[in-house]
């Protein structure tokens, strides 16, 4: 199964990323984590601690790996590389794993706009289309809003798109935007998932105007969510209701899609 949570900034899509990651991985998935957010921060929604990841480079920043896979030189632009670079050993060299979870940041390619047909941007495609499309594991993708990294050649491989929403107009327009753009791409299946609710009515509110998006459900707005945050710790070891709440929006998903629990 492969899932991409997206969403605008601030929402809580990492915060559901780690935690649909370390359920999966506690009910015996083999599970990999993919933060393909610029802003990473899906380690600490993991529960891993910081100085485990002190030193770990993004895969989009490992110049010299990615000159040996691509044959091309660091820096330069309008040269010949390889467009099929071998990736089949990364997930396993490069990943960090924690409670079950094995752990890949991807970052970005920060030179060219991120559409540029750069080795950066080859190795991280080459690299996501291996675990979309030859591995056997649950990837679950921590994506920025914009899907820079799902191009149309893997963009069907994912099973469910889950798009993190708060209460409030905008989001729910970024919500309609990114299933316009998921449309494009041809993912199949699109979800909503409503973070930081504070009343029934609240919810209810929000569901009455997702112009026929399928709802998973909802995480409560709740302080030991909001103290793990700001101590860099896992909701999921932090609060055993954000646990349950993972735990019914991981049973509607596996109930929309047909998958046995």
């Amino acid at each position: 199964m492969k899932i991409a949570v997206t969403g605008k900034g601030g929402v809580g899509k990492t915060t559901l990323a780690g935690g649909l990651a370390r359920l999966l991985a506690e009910e015996g998935y083999n599970v990999v984590a993919v933060d393909a957010d610029p802003d990473a921060n899906l380690a600490s929604s993991l529960g891993i601690p910081e100085e485990e990841m002190e030193g770990v480079v993004p895969i989009a920043d490992m110049k010299e790996l990615i000159a040996e896979r691509t044959d091309s030189k660091p820096g330069t632009f309008g040269t010949y590389f390889k467009m099929n670079p071998k990736v089949d050993d990364l997930p396993e060299a490069l990943s960090k794993v924690h409670k079950g979870v094995r752990l890949l940041v991807m970052g970005t390619v920060k030179e060219g706009g991120g559409g540029c047909v750069c080795p950066e941007s080859v190795m991280l495609k080459a690299l996501l289309q291996h675990l979309l499309l030859a591995r056997k594991d649950v990837v679950i993708m921590d994506m920025e809003a914009g899907l820079e990294h799902l191009g149309r050649g893997t963009a069907g491989a994912v099973d469910a798109m889950i798009v993190v929403i708060e209460p409030g107009m905008r989001s729910l327009q970024t919500a309609n935007s990114i299933r316009r753009l998921a449309g494009d791409l041809k993912v199949r299946r699109v979800f909503v998932v409503l973070n930081k609710v504070q009343s029934p009515d609240e919810e209810e509110l929000v569901r009455s105007r997702l112009d026929g998006m399928p709802y998973l459900g909802s995480i409560s707005y709740n302080q030991n969510i909001r103290r793990a945050d700001l101590e860099g710790t896992s909701p999921y070891d932090a609060d055993p209701a954000f646990v349950e709440e993972i735990r019914r929006i991981k049973e509607r998903l596996f109930q929309e899609l047909g998958v046995e629990a």
